[in-house]
């Protein structure tokens, strides 16, 4: 079986970390497999995984200025997708997977109206939101419902993917409800409980909807030793971490902030993934580190840690929960979101509230003190187990439908 994931990053992030594992977990069975992708402002990183890049670093740009003045996020980049169609065509795969097509790469008016005319089985993980709305990505955060029935006058208008000037929430809306409905032959797969709920009020709903918690590399995700604390001068500290790919507002960088002067002195908060404006910013008692992009290192980092918190208002999973779990950290998040499924499915805390909540659980966890075997939680969550869910979705997408070939 031929597999072409396309997706805004390879490698990188959690999406690219995901669609990576979801690769190696193919090729394990037997099957061929490419990844396209196209967000090139990232280091990408495909190793020696067979690739298609989808346009350049400038098709990006441009893409993100249509995007910054007209509200038009997934509907730049026709020259670029026109380039990539003819690649997937000579490829000529037996399943696409679709990831995140938002990220100023591809046109989605154009790869819908080619898989609409194709004889391959579609299968997309939803790892957000942004494919049934008319332009957020996530939208508890403004207490928004307009997604259900219909947007317009977005109240996130500037933020990512930001829009400076016009508001076409109403058209990509409509436009998106046209593309995405009406696919004979896809599955959607959703990593939570929590995903599917919202799903199944969109304009999405009549499609097969499968919940396949995310996976990760039990083999690199593991306790191990380093000399982080030592190299920070935090030795003698009770150690709070924090990653995110990128630190805004609903990730909960604020809450850190807050958590950190409630709890003293003899606690430290670590924050991996944060850009220079932010680290220099940052007040005594925090340390700011960017992100990386080696597993092994991100690793190290939870195990040196005692207590991982993820903040977060708008999770559909926390995969940086199943991974702090996995490296023998407890974690502790918010009930409002998916990340609260990944506690109850393995181990930690999900609190209700605010950051008093979240510092009367720290403070617990130090009484307590370290624990054993917290990893062992975490089996759940692993790679072989996800990508052996993911090949079932392949084997059974569009099954009842006809497998001859339509011309595009």
């Amino acid at each position: 079986m031929k597999i072409l994931h396309i997706n805004s990053v390879c490698g990188v992030t959690g999406t690219g970390r995901i669609v990576a594992d979801l690769y190696k977990a193919a090729e394990g069975h037997g099957h061929e497999c490419r990844i396209a992708y196209g967000e090139h402002k990232y280091h990408n990183a495909p190793g020696d995984m067979k690739t298609m890049e989808i346009g350049t670093l400038r098709d990006c740009r441009r893409h993100a200025v249509l995007t910054r003045l007209c509200d038009m996020q997934g509907f730049g980049s026709r020259r670029a997708t026109v380039k990539f169609l003819e690649e997937v065509k000579q490829y000529d795969p037996d399943v696409i997977h679709l990831h995140n097509l938002h990220g100023y790469y591809i046109n989605i008016e154009l790869l819908f109206w080619y898989l609409k005319q194709s004889r391959a089985r579609v299968v997309w993980t939803l790892h957000d939101c942004w494919p049934f709305t008319g332009h957020c990505v996530y939208f508890q955060s403004a207490d928004c419902v307009k997604w259900k029935e219909g947007c317009f006058d977005c109240p996130l208008k500037r933020q990512y993917p930001a829009s400076i000037f016009l508001d076409r929430s109403k058209i990509n809306y409509q436009k998106k409800k046209e593309l995405f409905t009406g696919l004979q032959n896809l599955t959607l797969l959703v990593p939570s409980v929590w995903m599917e709920e919202k799903v199944r009020q969109s304009f999405l709903r009549d499609y097969e909807i499968r919940v396949v918690y995310n996976g990760i590399d039990l083999k690199t995700y593991m306790p191990r030793q380093s000399d982080f604390r030592r190299r920070y001068g935090l030795e003698n500290r009770f150690l709070i971490l924090g990653v995110a790919n990128v630190w805004e507002e609903r990730k909960g960088l604020n809450t850190f902030l807050e958590l950190a002067e409630l709890l003293g002195e003899k606690y430290s908060v670590v924050l991996v993934g944060l850009n220079e404006e932010q680290i220099m910013k940052l007040p005594k008692g925090i340390l700011g580190l960017p992100r990386t992009d080696t597993a092994v290192e991100l690793a190290e980092i939870y195990t040196a840690a005692d207590v991982f918190v993820n903040p977060g208002r708008e999770e559909t999973f926390g995969l940086t929960v199943a991974e702090a779990m996995a490296c023998g950290t407890w974690p502790v998040v918010f009930t409002q979101t998916a990340c609260a499924e990944v506690v109850e499915r393995g181990t930690g805390q999900a609190v209700e509230g605010g950051v008093r909540e979240l510092e009367k659980a720290i403070r617990e966890y130090r009484e307590k003190g370290p624990a054993e075997d917290i990893e062992k939680y975490a089996e759940v969550f692993s790679r072989e187990q996800f990508g052996i869910q993911v090949l079932d979705a392949y084997m059974k997408s569009g099954r009842e439908q006809t497998p001859e070939r339509r011309k595009p």
